[in-house]
């Protein structure tokens, strides 16, 4: 699934080739029903043709594009989602479910296997994004509200950092990433992380989606950025479906659970299960972990 890296690359590879460009045409695949979200074609059609691009944003997973009107239309890449740029006379994309046709004889094409990814237009982007957490790049986001995200929760640290409630754009990839850079252990329960482990999960949190924007996103089958092409961030994963594997830092062989019902990547060596906090309240979960 593309996370923050990803459709920030995606972000930026389009917003110099589509703002300021109009919409002069829409097509979608009739099947595509769940990208719709219930609307007719001809209803997308009325609220995009005509219009024209005058920003491109984002919030955690979502593509926001404003439109000269003041609404947004948002994109939601999900599992297979792509959203790539090319000129009208290429070929079709594998798997191509819809396409918005611009006035430079350039396409937006949106290709989508699994056909979970979805389009919006809402009035205002804060009715997306007021459900979202704040993000860990953010310049001002700080250790205490780090802190405040994991503090008192029993549910597993993975679990926490997934929740988009909690913090905007994390996902899998970069939470497996993460925890082992911090060197905690996934089914921690959040509350039970000391101040130490805290602030080694936050900076490692931030530097790994740093990395992915840096190295244009994780391309293990599905993601490729707006012009199509690749990016490089598995090639430098430490655990992340390495399962099996000797870890690069002391050689043990990464594990693979499920935690929050997602397969889950560590190492058992450089993360190990730790003691309880003495200061845990008597009705804390038993037979979790701790991470000093």
């Amino acid at each position: 699934m593309p996370e923050l890296p990803e459709v920030e690359t995606i972000r930026r590879d389009l917003e110099p080739l589509v703002v300021g460009r109009q919409i002069i045409g829409v097509e979608v695949d009739e099947g595509t029903i769940a990208l719709l979200a219930g609307a007719s074609i001809e209803t997308l059609r009325e609220n995009l043709v005509g219009r024209r691009f005058v920003s491109m944003g984002r919030r955690g997973k979502y593509i926001l594009c404003g439109l000269d009107d003041g609404r947004v239309f948002v994109v939601h890449l999900r599992m297979t989602g792509r959203l790539v740029w090319r000129a009208r006379s290429d070929p079709p994309e594998q798997y191509q479910r819809a396409c918005i046709l611009l006035d430079d004889g350039h396409d937006l094409r949106w290709s989508d296997l699994r056909k979970f990814g979805t389009w919006r237009i809402v009035e205002n982007a804060a009715e997306i994004t007021s459900r979202l957490g704040p993000e860990p790049i953010d310049a001002g986001f700080t250790v205490k509200q780090f802190r405040a995200a994991l503090a008192g929760r029993s549910a597993p640290v993975k679990a926490v950092l997934l929740d988009q409630r909690r913090l905007a754009g994390l996902g899998n990839i970069y939470v497996d990433e993460a925890l082992f850079e911090a060197r905690v252990r996934p089914d921690t329960p959040a509350g039970w992380l000391s101040p130490a482990a805290t602030r080694r999960l936050f900076t490692s949190t931030r530097a790994v989606l740093e990395r992915g924007i840096s190295n244009r996103g994780a391309s293990f089958k599905d993601y490729v950025d707006g012009q199509g092409n690749p990016g490089s961030q598995h090639m430098f994963v430490q655990v992340f479906r390495r399962d099996g594997e000797p870890c690069y830092a002391c050689g043990t062989m990464i594990e693979r659970s499920v935690v929050a019902g997602r397969g889950t990547h560590f190492c058992p060596k450089c993360q190990p299960r730790g003691r309880r906090p003495r200061n845990l309240a008597a009705n804390a979960t038993p037979g979790s972990t701790h991470a000093r």
